[in-house]
Order: C-alpha cells, then sequence, then structure tokens
C-alpha cells in the first residue's frame, strides 16, 4: 500500500510540476507578446525612446534591402527622421509563432504583418537581460507567394549582380 501511494503522490508532484512549466510558458508567452506589440505600437505613434528601449544596446536589425544590417545605433540613426516626422512606420500583426527555449531566458518568434509594403514576415531573437526582456535580433522581410516568384527574381537579377559585385569588393 505504502507503494501506491508513493507512486500516486510522486505522480501528483511530476504533474503539478508539467502545469507550472506550461503556465511559465503561457505567462512568457503573454509577455513576449506585450513587448512586441508594444514596440509595434511605439513605431506606428513615433515614440522613438520606447521603440529603442525595446532593443538591447547591441541588438540587430535587419531591413528588407540586403544592405540594412544595422547595429541599435545605426538603426537609430537610419529611422530619427521618421520618428521626428511623428510616424515612422505602421506594422499589424496578423499572426505570431513564439517558440520558448528550455532555458526560458531565450525566446524566437516568426510573425507576419500587414505593413505599408503590403504582407511581410518579420522573426527575431529576445534575451532575458536583468531580469528585462529585449530584442536582440530582428529581421524584416517581404514575401513574395510562390506562384508569382519569376517576375520578382526577373526584376532583381541586375541589382542582385552589382549587390554582389559590392559585397565582393
Amino acid at each position: 500500500m505504502n507503494k501506491i501511494f508513493t507512486l500516486f503522490l510522486l505522480s501528483i508532484l511530476l504533474n503539478c510540476n508539467a502545469q507550472n512549466t506550461t503556465n511559465n510558458d503561457l505567462n512568457t508567452e503573454r509577455t513576449i507578446t506585450n513587448i512586441l506589440n508594444n514596440w509595434h505600437k511605439a513605431a506606428a505613434n513615433a515614440n522613438f525612446d520606447n521603440y529603442f528601449e525595446a532593443m538591447d544596446t547591441n541588438s540587430i536589425f535587419v531591413g528588407t534591402d540586403a544592405k540594412e544590417v544595422w547595429s541599435k545605433k545605426e538603426f537609430k540613426n537610419f529611422s530619427k527622421p521618421f520618428f521626428d516626422k511623428g510616424k515612422a512606420w505602421s506594422f499589424t500583426t496578423l499572426k505570431r509563432n513564439i517558440y520558448i527555449h528550455s532555458s526560458k531566458e531565450i525566446v524566437w518568434f516568426d510573425e507576419i504583418l500587414d505593413t505599408w509594403m503590403g504582407i511581410c514576415r518579420g522573426s527575431g531573437v529576445l534575451e532575458k537581460v536583468n531580469n528585462q526582456w529585449k530584442i536582440k535580433h530582428y529581421v524584416l522581410s517581404v514575401t513574395v507567394p510562390n506562384e508569382d516568384i519569376k517576375p520578382v527574381i526577373k526584376i532583381k537579377q541586375e541589382k542582385d549582380a552589382l549587390l554582389i559585385k559590392d559585397l565582393k569588393n
């Protein structure tokens, strides 16, 4: 009887631990969702300080142009004139997936966005830094439906050749 009770108690404890993990993951997902939603909202409202506060000091922003790989400082310099005009850009999240590392200190995500460029994809990484989540890396890309890719490739070929030449120098 003692063995049965011990096994029963052990199964309850393991189940509670699994439930805590699920609750912790849900809380983390909610937190990350709020951070990213507020980050996009800060851009739409031209709130320069809130937008860049969400990013870590050594974060990277990768834009839609192949030449756009910016440190936080470079991205701030590029973005400042847009924010100063009263509206930077407005991205509305249509769908987002969040993935949590087993350490619970790193998350990565992908999102589908409605933007002035049409549907785009954002993806990135956040890390818990001094008990605060910070955006470490963000990539924005323009999506192209597979059935429409051939004309896009044709348009890009000439410019891609010039870019490849520049990258080799």
